[in-house]
């Protein structure tokens, strides 16, 4: 592999940064909030930043990179495909649930819905995702699709898998900042107390998350290189069944 030593170094570096993204996220809520309930108060709209940084934002940005690991190159394609679909199912499920929490919590306060562009937007990215992952378990991961069908998808599915996590991201921003304003009148956002400074903070981690994930996913030397046994693997029914290589 091309440059193995940057790519882990990227790779240690996306994950830290992740991580610390999630921390900030629990630390905010339960320190400057109210903390995660599900009784239809603030704590029920806590888990929307939290489910969003951690499931919409940092585990698919893993579900992304997972086939550029060179430590699972040895691994089946098959396997590998189960494992990226898994993370982003899960990443699906929690940013629906982060959606019911905003939502619940808005009819409880009889808040509107769906009145900002932080909605518009991020309402169409879990559209989009889940159409995403629809697609991706009809054509990739079911062994009914043809060849030639997956080869013609593959890029469009590649391309508007980063183009939705990019959208997650901007999403997330808007939604932090627009909370921020909302919630913070003595002192005011414009005051920079530590709170808004912590989600500033939150926020630029995420960009920084983001920036390192589409890189490792851009770099065609970093691409899963193709198996020079494929004609081999036809041995096997189940291998030859799912087109693997």
């Amino acid at each position: 592999m091309e440059d193995y030593g940057r790519f882990l170094a990227l790779l240690a570096s996306a994950l830290l940064v992740g991580f610390v993204s999630v921390i900030l996220s629990l630390v905010w809520v339960f320190h400057y909030r109210e903390g995660l309930s599900w009784d239809g108060g603030p704590g029920e709209f806590n888990w929307h930043p939290v489910l969003v940084v951690t499931g919409f934002v940092f585990m698919q940005g893993i579900a992304i990179i997972v086939y550029r690991l060179p430590w699972t190159w040895k691994c089946s394609k098959l396997l590998m495909k189960f494992i990226h679909a898994g993370l982003n199912t899960i990443a699906m499920i929690l940013a629906i649930v982060s959606m019911v929490a905003v939502f619940e919590f808005h009819n409880a306060k009889n808040i509107p819905n769906m009145y900002s562009l932080h909605s518009w937007i991020g309402l169409t990215a879990v559209i989009f995702y889940s159409l995403q992952l629809f697609l991706g378990f009809a054509v990739f991961l079911l062994p009914f699709a043809p060849v030639h069908l997956r080869a013609v998808l593959m890029p469009i599915h590649v391309y508007s898998g980063l183009t939705i996590f990019a959208t997650v991201i901007a999403t997330a921003l808007m939604g932090i900042t627009e909370k921020l304003i909302f919630s913070l009148k003595n002192p005011a956002y414009s005051a920079s107390p530590p709170e808004a400074n912590l989600v500033n903070c939150l926020g630029l981690l995420l960009v920084i998350f983001g920036s390192l994930i589409l890189w490792m996913a851009s770099r065609p030397h970093w691409k899963r290189p193709p198996n020079l046994s494929y004609l081999k693997s036809y041995r096997n029914p189940l291998r030859k069944m799912y087109h693997l290589n």
